[in-house]
């Protein structure tokens, strides 16, 4: 059985669009692309080494498989930084899920087109699946409790608009902290396992007050007026 370990740049206030370039994904006007690398440290750098340093296949969603089919391909392969991670990105399986019809020519790449599709690959043998960015990928996965690892490689910006990583669709739950350690420029690497969905408040939170006025803004915040 594989196992999906999901790995996101994210600024504080929970962005993940376009880290990697000015026209990375600049959709809805977004205009900070390119934001981790003033802040990047030997931190996530290890990380990214620990990440893809054993065998791995990839899954994304259709939009980061653009943005990687349309840049890793094409290094050469004797640029040292960069030529070790194109051949690997190249060599490994890439499954891309995907309800439409994308372009799929870079090397072993396999549509997937639903959540099941992907627990059913999680049963196969083979290396396990390595999410990188994917933003649309989060919240159905973790709804299904697909995700067995999600690392987070928090940068100590504050970019106000922009893709979340716990966008629409979300559903509650809790995680777990398993690692966790800091960069020299303020970045926090920090590891999560599931742990389920979250549960009741009524049975854990104290009682309301009951008071004319609690009262009060309790009937005003049903009106939405409060």
């Amino acid at each position: 059985m594989r196992k999906i370990h999901a790995a996101a740049f994210v600024s504080l206030d929970g962005v993940i669009q376009g880290p990697g370039g000015v026209e990375e994904d600049t959709m809805g006007g977004f205009a900070s692309g390119g934001w981790v690398f003033g802040l990047w440290d030997d931190a996530v750098g290890e990380e990214i080494d620990r990440l893809f340093g054993r065998d791995y296949d990839l899954l994304l969603g259709r939009r980061t498989y653009d943005i990687f089919a349309g840049y890793w391909p094409y290094v050469e392969p004797e640029d040292e930084a960069r030529g070790p991670m194109a051949k690997a990105f190249t060599a490994c399986r890439k499954y891309v899920l995907s309800r439409g019809t994308p372009r799929l020519d870079w090397a072993n790449s396999q549509q997937l087109h639903s959540v099941d599709e992907i627990a059913a690959l999680k049963q196969t043998d083979g290396p396990d699946l390595v999410i990188q960015g994917s933003s649309t990928l989060y919240p159905p996965l973790l709804a299904a409790g697909l995700i067995d690892r999600l690392t987070l490689m928090i940068f100590p910006a504050v970019l106000g608009a922009g893709k979340r990583l716990f966008g629409e669709g979300t559903e509650p739950g809790l995680l777990e902290l398993v690692e966790s350690r800091a960069g020299t420029r303020g970045t926090i690497i920090a590891t999560y396992e599931q742990r389920g969905p979250l549960p009741s408040m009524a049975e854990v939170s104290p009682p309301p007050m009951d008071s004319e006025r609690e009262a009060a803004r309790q009937e005003a915040m049903a009106r939405g007026k409060w």
